[in-house]
């Protein structure tokens, strides 16, 4: 199995598109995580700076936050539509909100398969604070619901929500798992979604958690035969990046963190390359 690394475009955003993409394409990612640009004259250098540097893009849907939910589902389809038009490898949405009915968000889901369905464009939805799938419990009755509906895991919103490492949290935890087919490898901790750096010793504890969960879904996707797994390196910056007061430099350089994922990930799954 292969397992490909990816760079978010978030965070990044002071660099041009040719600048982000070399610099991605010398650090060793596969590809790109990013939204779909507005302006078509972004999309073009986008689209062009990657297929010049051979990287592979991931769709990111985030936009989408009305709380009129008419309008809401309105825009969703048609910014679902727009990223499957683009072909990326999977679209990764940020799906509903945390305040919607169960009925409501369930619609959006029940969307986004029909989408991913007529457009032969896999539909993951991330586990997120303030979507559906803000923590376990709210996450839990639509994976029973929809039995087709897959994740990209980002457990560190959840350990953030819970107040803890979910230690017991394991029957939901394991159901999400189950359904991963794309995670983010951020670390986070029971006071944040996001540690200032995962190598400083003082994090082992929650680096070790998170590579557990990470462990469990390479695991199985190796069992599955699953031919490329996606991981995205998403620490983020401020304020998921905590600053320095009076000065707001950040603690940590958040490329330099990133890299450090990817690299420590590579090597601990080595063994599973083909």
């Amino acid at each position: 199995m292969e397992i490909e690394f990816y760079i978010p475009r978030w965070g990044n955003r002071h660099l041009s598109w040719t600048d982000f993409a070399t610099k991605a394409k010398l650090s060793g990612y596969a590809g790109v995580e990013a939204n779909l640009p507005a302006e078509e004259e972004e999309q073009l250098d986008m689209f062009t700076q990657l297929n010049a540097n051979g990287l592979r893009w991931i769709g990111q849907h985030f936009e989408t936050a009305t709380v009129d939910f008419a309008a809401h589902v309105k825009q969703y389809e048609a910014r679902l539509y727009a990223l499957a038009a683009a072909k990326p490898v999977l679209i990764n949405s940020q799906t509903g909100k945390d305040f919607f009915t169960f009925d409501q968000n369930s619609e959006l889901i029940a969307l986004a398969a029909r989408i991913s369905k007529e457009t032969d464009v896999r539909i993951l939805h991330e586990t997120h604070r303030g979507k559906f799938s803000f923590c376990t419990s709210a996450t839990a009755p639509y994976l029973h619901q929809f039995p087709d509906l897959r994740l990209t895991a980002d457990f560190s919103h959840w350990c953030c929500v819970a107040e803890s490492y979910l230690q017991d949290q394991q029957e939901v935890l394991q159901l999400a798992i189950d359904r991963t087919d794309h995670f983010h490898s951020r670390v986070g901790f029971p006071g944040g979604p996001q540690v200032n750096h995962p190598a400083a010793p003082e994090w082992k504890e929650a680096l070790d958690f998170h590579c557990a969960w990470w462990d469990a879904i390479v695991q199985r996707h190796s069992t599955l035969k699953t031919k490329t797994l996606t991981v995205t390196c998403e620490f983020g910056p401020y304020p998921y990046m905590p600053q320095l007061p009076f000065n707001q430099e950040p603690v940590s350089d958040l490329w330099e963190v990133n890299l450090f994922m990817k690299n420590f990930l590579e090597k601990r799954y080595a063994d599973l390359s083909d």
